[in-house]
Parts: C-alpha cells; sequence; structure tokens
C-alpha cells in the first residue's frame, strides 16, 4: 500500500486501532460536486514563494513556500471545474476596519488581528491570489471564522445548486479546512479534500489533520486522482451565474 502523509507520524499502536475499528474507508463520489477554494489569499501565501520563517516577518499567517507549491494545484481543479460547467466557490475573510468583529480571534492569539493591510505592501489580505482570482460565473463568501459555512451563504448556494457532494481545498488544514469539512460532513455531504491541494503553516498539524479527516470525515485524495474524477463529471448538471455584468473578480 502507497504510504501516506501522515504516515511518518503514527505510532505502530495507532496504525494497529485505524486498521482495526475501519476507519478510514473510501467513500463513494457525489454526483454533483462543487470546489471549495478556502482562504487562499495574500494573508495566508503572502506575495511571491518565500520560506515561512521570513515570509511571516511581513504576513504573520503566512504558510510561506507549501502555500505556493499547492497554488499550481489549485490552478488545475479550477480549470477543470470551469471547463466543466462545474461550481467554483471561494471563502477569503471580511473585518471591520476597527476590529471589533475580530471576537474569539483577538482572544485567543497574541499577535492580534491580522490587518487588512500590512507595512510594505499594497495587498489587502483578505484579497484572494491574482494566480487564482475568481472568475464572473464564481461565488465568493466572505467570512469571520473558520468554517464557510459559519456566517455565510455557502449552504443555501449549495442547495440552489443542488450539491450533493464538496471538494476541499485551500488553507489552513487544520484550521479552515477541518473547521469547512466537519461541517459539510455534519450536513451530509460527501466530501474529497485534495491532499496535495491544501496547505498549513505546520507541517505536522497539515499531516495529522488530513489523516483525522481521512479515517472520519472525507476521502482524503492526491489531485490526480481528483481531476480525473471532475473530467467525468456531465456537462450542462448546474444553473451557474451568468456572470453578465461582473468583473474579472466574483462579487459575493
Amino acid at each position: 500500500m502507497t504510504e501516506r502523509i501522515w504516515d511518518k507520524f503514527l505510532t505502530e499502536r495507532d496504525k494497529a486501532v485505524f486498521a482495526a475499528s475501519g476507519y478510514g474507508a473510501q467513500g463513494a463520489w457525489g454526483e454533483r460536486p462543487a470546489l471549495l477554494v478556502i482562504d487562499v489569499n495574500y494573508a495566508f501565501c503572502g506575495e511571491q514563494p518565500t520560506p515561512i520563517l521570513e515570509s511571516i516577518k511581513k504576513w504573520r499567517t503566512s504558510c510561506g513556500e507549501d502555500a505556493w507549491e499547492a497554488i499550481p494545484v489549485i490552478q488545475r481543479l479550477i480549470g477543470t471545474c470551469r471547463e466543466r460547467a462545474i461550481p467554483v466557490i471561494y471563502t477569503t475573510g471580511q473585518r471591520r476596519a476597527d476590529k471589533w468583529d475580530s471576537g474569539s480571534w483577538s482572544w485567543k492569539n497574541n499577535r492580534g488581528s491580522e490587518a487588512p493591510k500590512v507595512d510594505g505592501s499594497n495587498r489587502d489580505g483578505n484579497a484572494i491570489m491574482d494566480e487564482i482570482a475568481p472568475g464572473p460565473r464564481d461565488l465568493v463568501a466572505l467570512k469571520q471564522k473558520p468554517s464557510g459555512f459559519f456566517g455565510t451563504p455557502l449552504q443555501s448556494w449549495l442547495q440552489l445548486l443542488g450539491c450533493d457532494s464538496v471538494i476541499v481545498t485551500g488553507t489552513t488544514t487544520s484550521g479552515c479546512v477541518r473547521a469547512t469539512v466537519l461541517d459539510a460532513f455534519s450536513q451530509n455531504y460527501r466530501v474529497t479534500v485534495v491532499e496535495d491541494g491544501c496547505f498549513d503553516r505546520a507541517q505536522a498539524s497539515h499531516a495529522i489533520n488530513l489523516c483525522d479527516m481521512n479515517a472520519k470525515y472525507a476521502n482524503v485524495l492526491h489531485s490526480e486522482e481528483v481531476l480525473e474524477y471532475l473530467r467525468g463529471v456531465p456537462q450542462g448538471l448546474f444553473d451557474l451565474p451568468s456572470g453578465a455584468g461582473m468583473t474579472q473578480t466574483a462579487a459575493e
């Protein structure tokens, strides 16, 4: 069996428990998927491929070079979904200028709430990366908490589109990706996480959270397997936005 990214972090006892308890079964694909791109913005990626300890000096929430390794994977997934007219839905953050609505973020992390802009950059940290910028027919959900579902129209959009499944990419694997996956699972969507299309600032957290999601909540698969599935999704399943009157960057 091919070694998984998380295997080196597991003890022999852990492996025996997973094998004996039946966790990690491969679930069936859904028939009407949507691609979710979670928080792939400048605050989490920085403006160029830079080692993480350098990148976080400027963007304190950056995932450094690991983000830039995932971006080409996400590009391919987005391109395939657009070709097949499969919904592409992004999330990113939103804050009041005075940060009053930071809430629990300001209580838990002593770095304070991430500013929309940082010194030496004209980029809004919440702006989605140019490399994967939303198109006129894509959707963007603005959020304030980890899950893409909490306090956003994501669930109603999936219902309107008639989706039965979601394919999740983005960041961070242990935070907003995982929270979104758990909420999708809890609402009985079939969930796939793209292993090489997600990233985190901590390598151990990335691997172990992929392991845990694969065990209980989602299929964790490499992008090549996901792309093969997407290419087989029939055309014309979804009543997507027309994009008429939209700029290149989709609005919420």
